[in-house]
């Protein structure tokens, strides 16, 4: 096909020849007209051509464009694509850009015409952006940038393919994640939302003697060791105290319950999702407060485990670890996750656990092995509330059928509730949330129970 692989032809040349036609066909019926339309043929011939010689012949002419995307997306979050395009050509040219999204998204994404000076003058250069929303993990492609150059004669399109496929990863929310990551570090993690903890008790841990200073805790006085440095001096004692530093390198763990109840979907992405996002924001903020983070996924097995830790790659191990995690269509194994805890997590660890009990009797099942694990670590439960009987219960019942519904919704709320009530009398934590404050309630929940040397 040579260079014609490229040439498009767009609605205005057919407008244009559909009005040609007319002509002729009026002019077989009134000879007169004929020469008329043997001028606008011979006019759209010419047309035609400086159309074709505008955008085929320039050598150095042309559009240029980039595609600027994070080679990792964020799920669950709308990531920006931005498009640059540079017109070469001597002449003003206008541009229309369909990129390739991923099939994911089942998304042709056709802008409108941006207008492009000549090459050198303002507004030679256009950007242009649109935003993604991936509701699953895994391996997107993209396919090519296409823009169709069009000269303001506009009877011929060229096409340029400007950026070549490639591949980006879907990974749990890294833009939730950074954002929680730079208000821990800057001591305001109110503004997302969180709740302001006062520290009650002491979670101190020793760290060395030294010379006491006025507006030391008097209480903190080392006697021993100042009696031993007076008489190792031979003179009068020199108070020493007692330094300690905040308790650090606790063990934080993300438990993901990955059974079929899981699946259930919220916003465009399943519950386990949200748990994958919230677990990686909440490791994450461990790991700012000099908390070990670790990780452990179950369905009928266990899938995953990496060990608390606080080193150097941790972070990505966990993120890695996440990107993989797919949910299962089998019932959970309580008992496969109770012998995890019990052979890999030697020293007492804040364990939130992400599932999905929707009955007492399925609680009841699972109770003994919560409450063996329970007794060994600080183990909260996150509970989700279910959002389609939320909104049952907040709409009028006008009908004695609404009335029915709202009943049978309402034991059903009522349920859940027994169920995080029955957790708290057992000795195991609990949080009912909905998915939309999943993130917001388990960062509190770690917070509050570091802020009280509750691990």
């Amino acid at each position: 096909m040579g260079p014609f692989r490229d040439l498009f032809l767009p609605a205005r040349f057919f407008q244009v020849g559909t009005a040609l036609v007319v002509v002729f066909v009026v002019a077989f019926f009134w000879p007169p007209l004929l020469w008329a339309a043997k001028a606008m043929a011979f006019a759209l011939a010419v047309l035609l051509l400086a159309d074709a010689l505008l955008l085929w012949g320039t050598r150095k002419g042309g559009l240029v464009a980039t595609r600027a995307v994070e080679d990792k997306l964020s799920m669950g979050d709308e990531n920006e694509v931005a498009l640059n395009v540079e017109n070469r050509y001597g002449t003003p040219i206008s541009a229309r850009i369909i990129d390739e999204a991923p099939v994911q998204f089942q998304k042709r994404d056709t802008g409108d015409l941006l207008p492009l000076a000549a090459r050198g003058a303002e507004g030679a250069r256009q950007r242009r952006t649109y935003s993604l929303r991936p509701t699953e993990r895994g391996v997107y492609g993209f396919g090519h940038l296409n823009l169709f150059a069009a000269t303001p004669i506009g009877l011929i399109n060229r096409r340029f393919r400007a950026v070549p496929p490639q591949e980006v990863k879907v990974y749990p929310s890294i833009i939730q994640m950074r954002k929680y990551a730079f208000l821990a570090e800057s001591n305001r993690l109110e503004e997302a939302g969180l709740k302001r903890v006062r520290r009650l008790g002491q979670t101190m841990e020793f760290d060395q003697v030294r010379t006491y200073v006025p507006g030391d805790d008097r209480r903190t006085i080392n006697w021993k060791a100042t009696a031993r440095r007076g008489m190792a001096s031979g003179g009068g004692p020199s108070l020493l105290v007692n330094q300690y530093e905040e308790e650090r390198a606790q063990p934080v763990v993300a438990a993901l319950d990955m059974g079929r109840a899981m699946r259930s979907p919220f916003e465009g992405i399943t519950l386990l999702d949200h748990a994958v996002n919230t677990s990686l924001v909440l490791l994450n903020t461990a790991l700012i407060k000099a908390d070990k983070a670790g990780l452990v996924t179950f369905d009928h097995e266990v899938r995953t485990v990496v060990a608390p830790d606080r080193g150097r790659g941790q972070l990505s191990r966990v993120l890695e670890s996440l990107y993989r995690q797919r949910p299962s269509y089998r019932d959970p194994s309580y008992e496969a996750f109770y012998a995890a805890v019990r052979s890999r997590l030697k020293r007492r660890s804040l364990i939130l656990l992400f599932t999905n009990f929707d009955t007492r009797a399925g609680l009841e099942r699972q109770l003994p092995y919560l409450a063996r694990i329970a007794r060994k670590h600080r183990l909260v439960v996150v509970l989700f509330e279910n959002s389609g009987i939320r909104e049952l219960l907040e709409t009028p019942a006008e009908r004695l059928e609404d009335v029915y519904v709202k009943t049978t919704a309402e034991t059903l709320a009522m349920e859940k509730r027994e169920i995080a009530r029955t957790l708290e009398r057992r000795g195991i934590g609990s949080i009912l949330t909905s998915p939309e404050h999943l993130t917001v309630d388990a960062v509190n929940r770690y917070i509050a129970l570091k802020a009280r040397g509750s691990f």
